[in-house]
């Protein structure tokens, strides 16, 4: 594989025409690629593992995903590197290198859809597909500066992507600015091209900006001074969401780890959130994937090997709770946002992750970011990571969230705010580079 100028993201490089050469579709002209978790007609799909590679066959058909793309006007130009078996969000790949993130070469590029972001990042696709089940649009989206959109859940076919854990899988997508990333939605989503609405109420996480590195009052006050210019100061709310998870999901008091209550690196309801979307998500991986982890016993890389062999032996155990957990949380949600809310929250809890960095190291900042990606997670409501330019050199972003179905409402929001955006992180000086 040439690393050179395509900074390692590609698996496998091929060219599929789009469906038509009219010029009229609404992607014409523009370049994807797509994560090594979708079917492509004549192509092993490699789920990351060349032990996976070895033992499953060419698929027969495309995934809708892609054909949908394809039927839009795009061309695909490759497959791209995935963590093994979409189990990590570092973006490291023992067996095929770990794409190198052009926002920032030593950090690593996030993951599991790392290939797809730094194709995009590192502008050799117009866009890119990838997916999230726990945070693998989102977390690469933010560590290579630049959008990832999690759609509301179930509301894009997942036919022909290899699943994950169907609870929580979503097909994801990657733009370097918010017009493409819109168009690429509408025709993921079959949205027409309706009349923008403006949100009835901005709602800043304010527990959640604290759980992140960067100065969060630099990042709220670029949000919150774009949001009063465009829509007036009156949208502008705050919220602790910890205490409403608190007291509106009591089928988390499970989950609740009592020895780390008083801990302040976490929100021990939002910890608990991620300890039941995390279970379930085992629980899924394994009804998948645990009868063909124990028959091949494939080479996995650190930290991935533990995690799925954690899932193979998981139990039933409290897996009944965690459904309730996500009715509860998605009513206490949508409460929240009322008709056309926006929630407002840091994509991650800080800079990207120096390469190679010693996994136990990174346990209090996977915790957080857990705490953070569970939010669209559980409730199925759609997010957009916004890439907010630098803070000492690393890309900051921050994430908006919408009621599920509410998809087309987020995406022409980001196109009418970003350029409001950029102008005042310009004015206050903030972060750089936008």
């Amino acid at each position: 594989m040439a690393i050179g100028s395509n900074y390692g993201a590609f698996m496998e490089k091929f060219v599929l025409q789009p469906h038509s050469s009219s010029h009229d579709l609404p992607l014409s002209g523009l370049t994807f690629a797509v994560k090594d978790i979708f079917d492509v007609a004549g192509y092993v799909t490699g789920f990351g593992n060349p032990d996976w590679a070895r033992t499953h066959p060419a698929s027969e058909s495309t995934a809708q995903a892609v054909s949908a793309i394809l039927r839009g006007g795009a061309t695909c130009n490759g497959k791209t590197v995935m963590d093994e078996m979409a189990y990590s969000i570092n973006g490291e790949n023992k067996h095929y290198g770990t794409p190198i993130n052009p926002c920032a070469p030593d950090r690593v590029p996030g993951g599991s859809s790392s290939g797809s972001a730094v194709v995009v990042g590192g502008d050799l696709a117009d866009f890119s597909l990838g997916t999230d089940t726990g945070g693998s649009v989102r977390v690469p989206a933010s560590y290579c500066g630049i959008f990832g959109f999690r759609p509301s859940h179930g509301v894009i076919s997942t036919s022909g992507v290899i699943p994950m854990a169907q609870s929580f899988d979503t097909v994801g997508w990657f733009a370097r600015n918010p017009a493409i990333l819109n168009r690429v939605g509408r025709v993921l989503l079959q949205l027409s091209d309706m009349n923008p609405v403006g949100p009835t109420q901005l709602i800043i996480a304010d527990d959640c900006f604290q759980l992140s590195s960067i100065p969060s009052n630099r990042v709220k006050q670029v949000l919150v001074d774009s949001v009063e210019k465009l829509f007036g100061g009156h949208v502008i709310k705050h919220a602790n969401l910890g205490d409403v998870v608190k007291d509106k999901v009591p089928s988390l008091n499970c989950f609740l780890d009592k020895g780390n209550a008083g801990q302040e690196y976490n929100i021990p309801s939002l910890a608990a959130l991620s300890s039941a979307m995390r279970l379930l998500q085992r629980y899924e991986f394994k009804n998948n994937h645990g009868e063909w982890v124990s028959t091949v016993r494939p080479d996995l890389g650190p930290g991935i090997a533990e995690r799925v062999w954690e899932a193979v032996r998981t139990t039933d155990e409290n897996v009944d709770v965690c459904h309730f957990v996500k009715n509860e949380f998605r009513a206490a949600l949508t409460d929240l946002l009322g008709d056309f809310g926006v929630l407002a929250i840091p994509t991650v809890p800080g800079a990207p992750p120096k390469l190679q960095t010693d996994p136990t190291t990174l346990e209090t900042f996977r915790a957080r970011a857990f705490s953070l990606l569970s939010i669209a997670g559980v409730s199925g409501f759609c997010q957009v990571s916004i890439p907010l330019g630098l803070h000492d050199d690393l890309p900051v972003s921050v994430s908006l969230l919408a009621k599920h179905g509410l998809d087309g409402l987020l995406l022409n929001l980001v196109e009418t705010l970003y350029d409001t955006l950029k102008e005042q992180v310009g004015n206050l000086g903030l972060l750089t580079r936008l």
